[in-house]
């Protein structure tokens, strides 16, 4: 194949599957290929059976699901009318990103590769499952290393500066007058109505209980459902990267595409600087190392040059990861430390080398039976601290803290989407849930929906450090349990010498469990962090079956596969 055209798709869902795509699109152009790179649900799938050279780079969220931007191409590829040979001519390879502590590690990625064998198309290699926390796709791209960085490719977009004298046009959320249900694309400015702390001040942690008015927005959703938000960044973040790049927040451009590739959607066409870099860049996001390929070509200070390169190297990654990833140094900061390239920067360039804010996603804490058109959501600020001196944010959490509807109306973009938890429809059957900590939010949205119902066989294991200070929705659980409505089991950890956690209640109360779900089907639910939570939940549920029902360690593990495979036992959990 003489100078073959290459396609390179994508399934991402946090970025990482879309970042190692660009860069082995980068890589191949090195190479003299012909390239395209694009998200697997903005490509025309009927067109795959006239492509000769695809790369396919895919994550997997959830419990084995595909990324958002590639459901509609994986539902087209698994309908059982295309033909056994329809893929023959095709030649590919698979690329799968995730966290092998995860039990559907690379699910579909492997999915992927046994059904293009079935279609017929000649998969080149064996099918790549890496690990996030491994040199992602190193096998793939180093045949393309970076020849001293000399080589930089035009940038994806160029700027077009306005000046002072054309029309300005504010740029702002705008409440959308159609009747469409908001989406990623058409995010609904909900009103935010509250935001409380809901530990005591005195707590290392500060969480939020958050609502926002959602009326006119046709959005419904269910109880397992989440809700989407895309965050800005901080204030004095957008006010030291203008600084450091000599760019007048309030100046207007536009953009103009290099090749066929679209204009973000997300940016208005005329946008201002401050826009850009405040909704838009990713400036707090930890950098990859494709960052550092591309910051390279700019380096004319030897000493920066030399650094860059280096972490720009295959024998550089551990280097990187000890000035990176292990303190979470952000992007901005390393522009910081790298002052002559950053100068250096041409700002055509900047949506080749950051990212977009990535949306996140937090689990509904209420139900529209008991809150009509308002979302509620709990949320831990995350703050800590690494060997930098500046304490480690999370963007979103810090951002929604930082609102303040008492000072004026603020408005949070959203959109709501199908959560993994399923709760049961039948009235009768009960529900056995373990939430601790924030982990609680989904089981608030079921147990207002099931109590507005009338449905009583309810349980719930909370779990958090402390009785006074961080026992969320404490009232509400009391109210509950008074009115017949809920079986309440606390583990208060620091409250007592030994450490007592939710899975040594889950233990204790094994004749109940057994009988719940040996004698009335009931379904079993677990969300919060994943850590050693959720295994240590399921160990003592094994333990409640052998001593309660009498039945062997292999039944009991048997019994829990079952519960699964059936949807009677899901968990919804997040590092």
């Amino acid at each position: 194949m003489s100078n073959p055209a290459l396609l390179v798709l994508y399934g991402s869902q946090t970025g990482t599957a879309q970042d190692t795509a660009q860069r082995l699109a980068r890589q191949a152009q090195r190479r003299r290929l012909r390239v395209r790179v694009m998200p697997l649900d903005d490509y025309n799938v009927a067109n795959l059976i006239t492509e000769s050279l695809v790369v396919f780079v895919c994550s997997t969220t959830g419990q084995g699901d595909p990324p958002d931007n590639m459901k509609n191409f994986w539902r087209f590829l698994f309908k059982k009318s295309l033909p056994a040979g329809s893929l023959s001519q095709l030649d590919c390879a698979i690329l799968g990103l995730g966290d092998s502590s995860y039990p559907k590690f690379n699910f579909v990625a492997k999915k992927l590769h046994k059904r293009l064998l079935q279609l017929g198309a000649c998969v080149l290699l064996p099918v790549g499952l890496t690990s996030v926390n491994m040199n992602m796709a190193e096998g793939l791209l180093r045949v393309c290393l970076f020849c001293l960085f000399c080589d930089r490719l035009p940038p994806t977009y160029t700027f077009h500066f306005l000046d002072d004298m054309q029309e300005k046009e504010e740029v702002q959320l705008r409440i959308p007058m159609d009747q469409t249900v908001p989406s990623q694309s058409h995010p609904f400015p909900a009103r935010m109505v509250f935001n409380r702390r809901v530990t005591e001040p005195s707590h290392f942690q500060d969480v939020r209980h958050i609502e926002l008015d959602v009326t006119g927005s046709n959005i419904e959703f269910a109880a397992g459902d989440v809700v989407m938000m895309r965050p800005c960044n901080a204030p004095e973040d957008v006010q030291q990267f203008c600084q450091l790049l000599k760019l007048d927040p309030e100046t207007r451009f536009t953009l103009s595409p290099t090749d066929n590739t679209a204009v973000p959607a997300r940016l208005p066409q005329p946008c201002t600087v401050r826009h850009l870099v405040e909704s838009y860049l990713d400036i707090a996001a930890v950098p990859r190392r494709s960052f550092f390929e591309l910051l390279s070509t700019f380096a004319t200070n030897e000493l920066e040059q030399e650094k860059l390169a280096e972490f720009s190297s295959a024998a550089g990654q551990d280097e990187l990861h000890n000035y990176c990833n292990r303190p979470r140094r952000t992007m901005l900061e390393v522009l910081a430390d790298f002052p002559h390239t950053t100068a250096e920067l041409k700002v055509d360039y900047l949506l080749d080398l950051f990212p977009e804010i990535q949306p996140r996603s937090f689990s509904i804490a209420s139900s529209l039976r008991a809150h009509p058109n308002r979302i509620q959501v709990l949320v831990a600020v995350v703050c800590y601290k690494t060997k930098l001196y500046k304490p480690r944010k999370g963007l979103c959490s810090s951002w929604l803290a930082s609102l303040d509807p008492a000072q004026g109306d603020v408005y949070v973009p959203l959109w709501v989407k199908k959560g993994s938890l399923k709760f049961p429809s039948d009235k009768e059957t009960p529900v056995i849930m373990v939430g601790p900590g924030t982990g609680v939010a989904p089981f608030r949205s079921v147990l207002q929906e099931r109590t507005a119902e009338g449905r009583t066989a309810n349980v719930l294991f909370f779990g958090c450090r402390s009785k006074s200070k961080d026992f969320y929705f404490r009232t509400e659980w009391e109210e509950m349990m008074e009115a017949g409505f809920l079986t309440l089991f606390t583990a208060f950890s620091r409250d007592q010498e030994a450490k007592v956690y939710v899975q040594h209640r889950v233990r204790d109360n094994g004749e109940l469990l057994w009988d719940l779900i040996a004698n009335k089907n009931a379904c079993f639910y677990i969300a919060g962090n994943a850590k050693q939570m959720p295994a240590s939940v399921c160990d003592a549920l094994k333990e409640a079956f052998q001593q309660a029902g009498g039945v062997s360690a292999e039944e009991a593990e048997q019994m829990l596969a079952t519960m699964e495979k059936t949807g009677r036992f899901q968990s919804e959990t997040w590092s």
